[in-house]
């Protein structure tokens, strides 16, 4: 290993092998990106708790992971502050852990379960090293799960003040509000940079607070090794298979896209046509709402088929059994990786007109918006699509590429520099002619200072 690579530390919220969502999956992505260029040597830390157990000395383990990924057990979090509700811990194990390391930039991806006191300590042990922070949806500034959707009726909701916040949640009063905001801000203060792959994201938090010279657009990469062709249909058939994949949620909107299946005429929808499923965590949902999915799966019978959970590395070959990819979320997103993966896999798409969706997906050109949580307009785009034969060829061939997450990463270590570049007095580059090892070494070398030598971890 040369000592004059570039450094990067990503840190998430969990392991994609044990946490499979969205930001996980991206970063991730961007740590296998950036390990992958010949200057640079990316380290991965993933948050981990229950169901897994802490080690006896150490909250860091190496799970048998690849080389340079470090799972950091984690489990006292307040998530109304998205804090760590034991700084002592981050001071004393989190602290540590870069010392030895000596990241020349730590990127974020999350703070759940970690909290925001990590980019406290961060600048505090290491202070002339750039803290980035990808954002991913809204949970700085709303506590309803980050989605900007009422708790009443889930309308959707286009500002975040103290007063309206406190009336989504009437057991907290604004002034808990005003002084979760300002806890949060002071930490977001001593950010670097933040990334956000959709100008939506970034609008809504300059409108909240956030500097707009701090904010950069960039795409999160994707694995575009394997592509799926088309489905193989006879000459007289219909591009008429409707997929949904993701969380099975009601802030998803799966139930909109499962009522809609069903009031479509049965003289568009034939035989053929079938609204196909892939997603899990329905077992965690709210009773009222999976008894209203379960309700509307039944009642669509052979209309809809319902698959459950899916790893990432089955998708090419789901996506290859669809015609049509449904994202019908009724909060606002930010740039879901399916609608990228949908683009790979050359399948246009059925969004909702709002936030990231309406900003990836060009209406009548690679796919078609619906009024969000509107069944009935869903309804006219599903009639629309099994009805003209020639359009879904005439978007297939709009549709771009989208970014790979080797040239993904290559655009953000070009940050990297930039950032590093303005700092007085530091250089990336290291000159102590010495090389060390890490990942699980690191761990065992946490756990030794802790508690003396102990057997390898893992």
């Amino acid at each position: 290993m040369s000592n004059d690579k570039l450094k990067v530390l990503i840190i998430s919220h969990g392991h994609p092998s044990y946490s499979i969502g969205g930001a996980e999956v991206a970063s991730y992505n961007l740590y296998r990106g950036i390990d992958g260029l010949d200057d640079c040597e990316a380290h991965y830390l993933a948050r981990i708790g229950p169901p897994h157990n802490v080690h006896r000395d150490t909250p860091f383990m190496s799970l048998r992971q690849r080389e340079r990924e470090v799972m950091y057990y984690a489990d006292d979090y307040d998530h109304f502050r998205l804090s760590n509700r034991d700084p002592a811990a981050l001071r004393r194990d989190f602290s540590q852990y870069l010392k030895d390391l000596q990241p020349d930039v730590v990127h974020f991806h999350h703070f759940l379960g970690l909290g925001v006191e990590c980019v406290y300590e961060v600048k505090r042990t290491l202070p002339n090293v750039p803290v980035v922070v990808t954002l991913h949806e809204f949970l700085s500034i709303c506590h309803h799960h980050g989605q900007m959707v009422k708790t009443e009726g889930k309308r959707l909701c286009r500002r975040a003040t103290p007063g309206d916040c406190a009336l989504c949640f009437p057991d907290l009063s604004p002034g808990m509000f005003l002084r979760r905001e300002m806890f949060l801000k002071s930490f977001f203060d001593q950010v670097d940079l933040f990334i956000s792959p959709s100008e939506f994201l970034i609008e809504r938090y300059v409108e909240w607070g956030l500097p707009r010279k701090k904010m950069r657009l960039l795409e999160n990469g994707i694995d575009t090794g394997k592509i799926a062709p088309p489905r193989p249909i006879p000459s007289n058939g219909r591009r008429s298979r409707l997929g949904f994949f993701g969380q099975v949620t009601a802030f998803k909107g799966v139930d909109v896209a499962l009522e809609a299946a069903l009031r479509v005429p049965k003289s568009v929808w034939r035989d053929d046509a079938a609204l196909m499923i892939f997603g899990g965590n329905l077992e965690g949902q709210p009773e009222a709402f999976r008894q209203r999915f379960e309700t509307l799966l039944k009642s669509a019978g052979r209309r809809a088929r319902f698959y459950g959970a899916y790893r990432s590395e089955e998708l090419p070959d789901l996506m290859g059994d669809i015609d049509w990819l449904v994202v019908p979320s009724i909060w606002w997103e930010n740039a879901p990786i399916v609608i990228q993966e949908a683009g790979l896999h050359g399948r246009p798409v059925i969004c909702s007109n709002i936030g990231g969706m309406a900003e990836k997906v060009r209406h009548t050109k690679t796919g078609l918006h619906f009024r969000v949580g509107s069944v009935e307009d869903l309804v006219d785009r599903f009639v629309e699509v099994l009805t003209n034969p020639d359009l879904w060829q005439t978007m297939r061939t709009n549709i771009d590429q989208p970014l790979s997450y080797q040239a993904a990463a290559a655009q953000h270590v070009e940050r990297y520099h930039a950032l590093l570049a303005k700092q007085p007095g530091t250089r990336f580059y290291r000159g102590t002619g010495r090389t060390r090892t890490v990942s699980s070494q690191l761990v065992v070398n946490l756990r030794e200072r802790r508690s003396g030598p102990l057997r390898r971890v893992g």
